[in-house]
C-alpha cells in the first residue's frame, strides 16, 4: 500500500534529523565547570509539568544522579543526558517519589555502552535494602534481555545494583561520601521526620559548589554545610495552596487523602523558610523544587513564592524539568537555560 504525502514528507524529515538526535549528547556540549540538571523538579502528587525529584550534577563529563524519582529516565532522555556518563546515584532518603524510577535509569544505563559495570548507588544505611529490592524485582527481566540480546549487548555483569552505605552524618558534621575526579561530595543530615535517615548533598568542583537539600523542613545542619554555596536546590511546598487541595479532597469525600495532605507540610520547607535558609547559609543563588501542589495556572506562583524573594535577595527560580544551572570556573554567577524545548515542564 503507497504512502501518503505526509506519511512520506515525516519520513524524510525523521531520516535527516534521526542520526543527530541519537547521537546527541548535552553533557558532552558542556565546558568544563559545576552543572546541576533538574530532571524531575515535582512530588509525588500528580502533575503533567513535573515528574518525581531528581537532579543530574555534571562534573568533569561525568554524570552523579540524586535521586531517582519516577520518569526519571524518560526525562533524562529528553534531555539527552546519556546514561552512559552516569558515574553514581546518591538517594538522600527511601520515600517512593524519590527512588521509583531507580530500576529504569539502572535498565538505561546498563544497556548503554557503560553496560559492563554494575551501577553505584550511594546513600545512608538503608540504601543496601531498596537496591537488593530493585535488584531482585528486575532480575527476571535483565535475564530475559541478555538471552534475547546476548551477553556482549546485555552483560550480567552489569545488570545488577550495587548498595554502598555510608554511615548516617551527625547533627553537626557533615561527611565526605564520595570524591571522583576533582569532584567532592558531602552528606549532610536534614530533618524529614519521621523519616530518617535524611540527607542531602553538598557538590564541589574546580572552586564551584552547589547543594541539593533533598526533603526537609528548615534545618541548622543545612544551613551549616551549604555556607556560601554557589547555589542551593531546596524542596519547598505552599501551606495555602496546599490546604485548598486538603479542602477539595475532604470536600469531595475522600477524607484519607486530606488527612495525608493536611500531614504534608510537617516535613517539607515553604517557599519562605527556604529563602530563610539560602540566606542565613549567605549562598549566591536559590532554585526551589519538589514543588507542592502542582501549579497549572501561572498566577499561582506568585502564591506559591509567597514573600521569599524579600527573606532573599539574591537570584531565585522555581525550578522546571529542563532546567540547566551552570557554575564555570573562575567565576561566582549561575547561568540557567533550559535543556527541553517542548512537553511537560518546558
Amino acid at each position: 500500500m503507497p504512502h501518503s504525502l505526509r506519511a512520506r514528507v515525516a519520513m524524510a524529515v525523521v531520516k535527516r534529523r534521526l542520526p543527530a538526535l541519537v547521537a546527541s549528547d548535552a553533557a558532552a556540549k558542556l565546558p568544563d565547570g559545576l552543572h546541576v540538571a533538574v530532571v524531575g523538579s515535582g512530588s509525588p502528587l500528580t502533575d503533567a509539568r513535573r515528574g518525581n525529584p531528581c537532579a543530574v550534577v555534571i562534573a568533569s563529563g561525568r554524570m552523579y544522579v540524586v535521586d531517582a524519582g519516577e520518569r526519571a529516565a524518560e526525562t533524562m532522555g529528553r534531555m539527552q543526558l546519556a546514561p552512559d556518563r552516569i558515574a553514581a546515584v546518591l538517594l538522600t532518603h527511601f520515600h517512593s517519589d524519590h527512588i521509583g524510577g531507580l530500576g529504569t535509569v539502572n535498565l538505561q544505563r546498563w544497556v548503554s555502552d557503560a553496560g559492563h559495570t554494575p551501577m553505584l548507588v550511594l546513600g545512608p544505611p538503608g540504601v543496601e535494602r531498596v537496591v537488593a529490592g530493585l535488584n531482585e524485582a528486575y532480575a527476571l527481566d535483565s535475564g530475559y534481555r541478555t538471552l534475547h540480546h546476548g551477553s556482549e549487548v546485555a552483560p550480567p555483569s552489569g545488570a545488577a545494583m550495587v548498595a554502598n552505605p555510608f554511615p548516617t552524618p551527625a547533627t553537626d558534621a557533615p561527611a565526605v561520601v564520595l570524591e571522583d575526579n576533582g569532584l567532592k561530595v558531602t552528606a549532610f543530615l536534614v530533618d524529614h521526620s519521621p523519616i530518617t535517615p535524611a540527607v542531602g548533598y553538598r557538590f564541589d568542583y574546580c572552586g564551584r559548589s552547589a547543594v541539593i537539600s533533598g526533603d526537609t523542613v528548615y534545618t541548622p545542619s543545612l544551613v551549616l554545610a551549604s555556607k556560601g554555596v554557589d547555589l542551593l536546590l531546596h524542596d519547598a511546598l505552599s501551606p495555602e495552596l496546599l490546604a485548598l487541595v486538603a479542602d477539595a479532597a475532604g470536600r469531595a469525600g475522600l477524607q484519607m487523602r486530606r488527612r495525608i495532605l493536611n500531614d504534608v507540610p510537617d516535613y517539607h520547607a515553604s517557599a519562605p523558610r527556604a529563602a530563610d535558609a539560602a540566606r542565613d547559609a549567605g549562598v549566591g543563588a536559590l532554585a526551589i523544587t519538589h514543588v507542592i501542589p502542582p501549579l497549572p495556572l501561572k498566577g499561582l506562583e506568585e502564591v506559591f513564592l509567597a514573600d521569599a524573594a524579600e527573606r532573599f535577595v539574591g537570584p531565585m527560580w522555581l525550578a522546571r524539568d529542563g532546567d540547566l544551572y551552570s557554575l564555570p570556573p573562575g567565576g561566582t554567577g549561575v547561568e540557567r537555560k533550559r535543556l527541553l524545548r517542548r512537553g511537560p515542564g518546558s
